[in-house]
């Protein structure tokens, strides 16, 4: 029986070569019948077949000068958005493990994170058309001499920038004041002015496992599952916090990873850092 086509998600990849847990992560929703484009800035050599490939220029340019100042996933924030007003897709970081479909009634998903209350946006999808649209993106491309809720402490950091390194770009100098002013922070904050944060869904939809404890994902004797609900429908894998050893290293057999990469039909071995 084929599995039915579901509504379109996409991820952007900056650089050549894709980790297993991102190969992973893209082949679960297809798996699950999602058509899934990655946007890519390089010719990428270990994209799993049935992803689709587009160049990121389809959506915007990305200066690599500035990722390169900053990280790889800086400049996402700001393609992720355009993305989705451009092709109306849902955004998928490409550590998000597709545990069920996404529903296909809903222009808002997205949910809480960690302990803090504050939304993330690895899995996001807003109206492509609307008032957290427009000030996102304006935001971005009419960036202020500060983010609106910065407190006291942020500001003197960047002051103290502003003079010491002057000849950084301004994106750069907000990204090492707050290395989330252009994610979550800017997501929560703008959500939360236009009423939509209280829109937002469980963590236990979309981050059911806590950040700080990403090791789960590789120990044969962890129970992830149990972080799991009835209404988990993606599990994100927190690459960005993975220690080195699980990056140079196929999973330990009976780990979390090493189950859903059989499952799925990845091998490890082939995508190692």
């Amino acid at each position: 029986m084929a599995t039915p086509e579901r509504r379109p998600v996409a991820s952007l990849w900056i650089g050549e070569r894709l980790q297993y847990l991102n190969q992973l992560c893209l082949l679960s929703h297809v798996r699950h019948g999602h058509p899934t484009t990655l946007y890519c800035t390089h010719g990428v050599t270990n994209v799993p077949e049935g992803v689709r490939v587009r160049p990121a220029t389809d959506i915007m340019d990305i200066d690599l000068d500035i990722v390169e100042q900053t990280s790889a996933s800086f400049l996402s924030n700001v393609f992720r958005y355009r993305m989705i007003r451009q092709t109306d897709a849902v955004w998928i970081d490409c550590d998000a493990f597709c545990h069920r479909p996404f529903p296909d009634d809903t222009d808002h998903i997205f949910a809480g994170h960690g302990f803090r209350g504050a939304l993330n946006c690895g899995v996001v999808k807003i109206p492509r058309e609307g008032e957290l649209m427009d000030m996102l993106l304006d935001y971005y491309e009419n960036l202020p001499p500060a983010p609106p809720w910065w407190n006291k402490n942020q500001h003197k950091k960047i002051d103290r920038l502003h003079k010491k390194e002057p000849e950084l770009s301004h994106a750069v100098k907000i990204y090492r004041t707050e290395r989330t002013a252009f994610g979550p922070q800017a997501f929560t904050w703008f959500a939360g002015q236009t009423g939509d944060y209280d829109r937002a869904m469980g963590a236990d939809v979309l981050y059911p496992v806590p950040f700080q404890l990403n090791d789960v994902f590789y120990d044969p004797h962890s129970n992830v599952e149990g972080w799991f609900t009835d209404a988990t429908l993606s599990v994100h894998l927190y690459t960005n916090g993975t220690k080195p050893w699980w990056r140079k290293n196929p999973p330990l057999e009976g780990s979390f990873a090493e189950r859903m990469c059989r499952e799925v039909g990845v091998d490890p071995s082939q995508a190692l850092e």
